[in-house]
């Protein structure tokens, strides 16, 4: 007689990532893509294979689903004093772009190690940028900022935002998050701008599939 084989015990890093897939889809984001809730769990999947050592503490990885729809993920954002919300239209929202330099993968990926800027409160988000490459990293785009809040909707409860400055305007206006009204709120800010509760995302890297012709 063969003994079955005993389950394998899902690792915490394996845990962390079906808690931020099950909040992306509550977010609404299968509707968003046209797709069934299973396609879109079964889409990304195959990042579990590339999640990094779990390690306690700080934000080992976050789960992006690219393009996603500004407004329904804001909204989706719930905090005790309710859900999220953005003063930018459409075409505004459209103006901000990610830098070319960071080379985004083609779909769904995982940011890794990430840092809403806490430590750099007030230091202008031009200013960070430079301090953020210099180091090594990279900074955030909205559609990343906005799958980290929709992963972790309690970042802002402590008033601090953090500028996405992965994504900009034609002239330096850089995208951010913060508390207005006790919700989460996108808006911007100028490059030069500091306001003292807020800092700048960044990631140590990015795993996914490489870019379209590459």
């Amino acid at each position: 007689m063969t003994a079955t084989p005993a389950a394998t015990e899902a690792t915490e890093a394996q845990l962390e990532f079906d808690r931020q897939v099950d909040a992306l889809a509550l977010a609404g984001l299968p509707e968003h893509l046209d797709i069934a809730d299973r396609c879109f769990r079964a889409m990304l999947e195959p990042l579990r294979d590339q999640l990094p050592p779990w390690r306690p503490g700080g934000i080992p990885f976050v789960v992006v689903v690219p393009d996603l729809p500004v407004a329904s993920v804001l909204e989706a954002v719930h905090t005790v004093d309710g859900c999220g919300s953005t003063s930018l239209d459409g075409g505004e929202l459209a103006a901000f772009r990610p830098l070319p330099e960071l080379d985004l993968p083609a779909g769904p990926y995982l940011l890794l190690d990430v840092d809403t800027g806490a430590g750099a409160l007030g230091v202008p988000p031009g200013e960070a940028l430079r301090e953020i490459t210099g180091g090594g990293r990279t900074p955030l785009t909205i559609a990343e900022g906005l799958s980290l809040l929709a992963t972790e909707p309690g970042l802002l409860g402590s008033g601090n935002g953090f500028a996405l400055a992965g994504s900009r305007a034609g002239d330096d206006r850089t995208p951010a998050v913060w508390v207005r009204a006790d919700r989460p709120h996108l808006g911007w800010v100028h490059g030069g701008e500091s306001r003292p509760r807020l800092g700048t995302a960044s990631c140590a890297g990015r795993l996914g599939e490489p870019p379209v012709g590459r």
